[in-house]
């Protein structure tokens, strides 16, 4: 497969006589392959998750590829390294457009990220596909967003912990967007439930072990009932090290997570990570031939100690979701391809899986898991089918029915 790297490229400012051009790709009898803009850090804090949303996105296009492309022509990714860096990726995804001539791309992790390259695409009509969970309440007819969204985890996990540890929280985040975001959404449902937060501290996202010290001695000092992080990248495994450096117990005071994957657990030391608790849509050890036969490409094609998680796994199933309706329109004129995007249904590796036409997030499933020994999660609630997205939380006054889990 042609793979176009520009990994180590800095971002440059096009000249403003093209930054006006209309990218599409019209139906045409073709040979000429089909190039697809590709926008995750595999340096930097952020490379331990989004390392593994690039191999996602990889073996997907490996798989089209071997399958005969779509409509015979090649998927060819042009592909550049932000380096975790937020402005880099504004940058970068106006090369794509404007020089490289790509209007689909797919990409970003942190929602910083997101919001820098939402203003290009809007401008230049592209569609960006988006495979991490966030803190909703945003929808742009330029965007496709494959991760959940606070209905499908915040919800079920905010009644998992308060039924099974207590109704004191308190909040550590990475100190951007989605960390507030995401807390503001929890005490929102802490409040309406009963529950209080006796805690709130937030870390720069360079943030070393040595800046987790001074909040694990809070916490030790205050003693809530559930640690609730929204801490990102390389600060997750600071976190959870700190924790077990000072003897905590998961049993009794667990760090709850809606971000804490297969990869930070790995990151940080199986023996760390055990006994934390994270809500996701997937998890490596779902059952089901479609994740069954996920795991064992993903393994054979990246080594057999590298697990899935649930951004790669969302990376890997919008490329296919992306592939599906593009055999359809034979086009990559944003329009027309959004068009049929939108009520395509995928047999996913977490199981059935539809972009909701209504918001154009997409129905997953909601999973509540505990880490054990083997840096494996022990799924201990899903959902009974697919949860809608519901971004904006209109369904928040029935938050027990949309988010409830078996």
């Amino acid at each position: 497969m042609l793979f176009e790297s520009n990994k180590n490229n800095n971002p440059s400012r096009p000249s403003n006589s093209v930054e006006g051009l209309i990218m599409s790709n019209p139906t045409q009898a073709t040979s000429a392959p089909w190039r697809i803009g590709v926008l995750f850090s595999r340096t930097g804090f952020m490379s331990v998750i989004e390392e593994t949303q690039y191999q996602g996105t990889q073996l997907a296009i490996e798989e089209v590829n071997e399958a005969g492309g779509v409509c015979g022509r090649e998927l060819v990714p042009v592909a550049y390294d932000p380096g975790s860096d937020s402005a880099a990726y504004g940058h970068y995804a106006k090369r794509l457009m404007v020089e490289d001539q790509v209007s689909t791309i797919f990409g970003c992790y942190t929602s910083s990220s997101r919001k820098a390259v939402l203003p290009v695409v809007e401008r230049l009509n592209g569609l960006l596909w988006y495979p991490t969970l966030y803190e909703g309440f945003e929808a742009s007819p330029n965007v496709i967003y494959t991760g959940a969204s606070p209905n499908q985890n915040s919800l079920a996990l905010c009644r998992y912990l308060m039924d099974t540890f207590g109704t004191r929280f308190y909040f550590v985040g990475s100190d951007y967007i989605y960390p507030r975001e995401s807390n503001r959404v929890m005490r929102e449902l802490l409040k309406s439930n009963g529950g209080s937060v006796v805690g709130e501290r937030y870390v720069n996202v360079y943030a070393r072990w040595q800046d987790f010290v001074p909040i694990i001695q809070d916490i030790k000092r205050v003693r809530p009932d559930v640690i609730f992080s929204t801490v990102v990248g390389e600060g997750t495994v600071f976190l959870y090290q700190a924790y077990a450096n000072v003897g905590l117990d998961p049993k009794q005071v667990p760090i709850a997570s809606l971000t804490t994957t297969e990869a930070e657990i790995a990151a940080m030391g199986f023996d760390v990570g055990e006994g934390h608790v994270t809500a996701a849509s997937y998890f490596q050890g779902v059952e089901g031939s479609a994740n069954n036969a996920f795991v064992q490409r993903f393994k054979k094609r990246f080594g057999a100690d590298i697990s899935t998680n649930m951004c790669a796994e969302a990376s890997y199933f919008q490329l296919h979701l992306f592939a599906k309706a593009l055999e359809q329109v034979n086009s990559l004129d944003t329009e027309v391809l959004r068009s049929m995007v939108f009520g395509t249904s995928f047999d996913a590796p977490q199981g059935a899986v539809t972009v909701n036409p209504m918001s154009g997030h997409t129905d997953l499933w909601t999973r509540i898991g505990r880490a054990n020994r083997q840096g494996q999660f022990d799924v201990v609630s899903q959902s009974k089918e697919p949860v809608h997205a519901d971004p904006f939380l209109i369904g928040y006054g029935r938050a027990t029915q949309t988010g409830s889990v078996q």
